[in-house]
């Protein structure tokens, strides 16, 4: 008979497979997202044992869930392409957002404490991403006192931005929360080679004010605000910063 643990990856692999299209085998050596997923003095040997153990690439549709709260954990994926949205329910069934990843960051961390994730997952546009069984990780930290180290890395990046988000829920007006989380998207786009001054808000309004903590008025409001002071132009999803000097005037936070 097959192993549990080995029925309950199939059934992760078999979920993320029927929400998604793409089997293409990709390459670790030649990903354009290789600086954010691998060491920057990893060899060649460590290069290609990573290129091994990354199970699959997949395509996630937008508004499908790649992580489900409850579901086993098996697996760290990677962003390729693509945006999600991370957040977390209440036992009243309210949704609370947590955050937001873009292409070359982690998701399915918050497994591995208990072997069960307690969050939902889920992609706002389509994207792909690459799955490391976390066996294979394990394995590999083992052998590689580099990939440890990035690996340990990773997570004291998600507890530090973790930290960064409440500090900004519990002590800062709506407009620095606001200016604050336009600042660090482009701050964030910018490290993957896109604008710092123009993006496309891939999450809405509503989404946007849940994951700050105010209401859908007061995301509306303190927008216009920002634009009618000449800080962003504003059309729909499309955003501009105009005064980046002006914006971190209002976060107090260096560019």
């Amino acid at each position: 008979m097959p192993h549990r643990a080995d029925e309950g990856l199939h059934t992760v692999l078999t979920k993320i497979e029927e929400v998604t299209r793409s089997k293409t085998k990709v390459s670790c050596a030649n990903c354009h997202t290789r600086d954010f997923c691998l060491p920057q003095n990893i060899n060649d040997y460590e290069i290609d044992r990573v290129n091994r153990i990354v199970q699959m690439r997949r395509t996630i549709k937008k508004g499908s869930k790649l992580i489900k709260t409850g579901m086993a954990f098996h697996a760290i994926y990677a962003i390729r392409t693509g945006f999600f949205k991370t957040s977390v329910s209440t036992e009243s069934g309210q949704e609370h957002l947590v955050g937001f990843q873009m292409t070359g960051d982690s998701l399915g961390m918050d497994g591995i404490a208990t072997q069960k994730h307690s969050s939902d997952v889920i992609a706002l546009e389509d994207s792909d991403i690459c799955v490391f069984p976390i066996h294979e990780i394990e394995n590999l930290s083992r052998v590689s006192p580099v990939f440890q180290r990035h690996f340990l890395q990773m997570l004291s990046k998600e507890i530090v931005r973790e930290s960064q988000s409440m500090l900004m829920l519990s002590q800062m007006s709506a407009e620095i929360r606001v200016a604050s989380f336009i600042q660090n998207l482009t701050q964030r786009l910018r490290a993957r080679g896109f604008s710092n001054t123009e993006l496309l808000l891939r999450m809405t309004r509503v989404e946007m004010g849940q994951y700050l903590g105010l209401k859908l008025e007061t995301i509306s409001r303190t927008l216009s605000k920002l634009s009618h002071n000449n800080i962003i132009e504003i059309n729909r999803r499309h955003l501009r910063i105009l005064d980046k000097a002006g914006l971190m005037r209002i976060t107090g936070i260096s560019d």
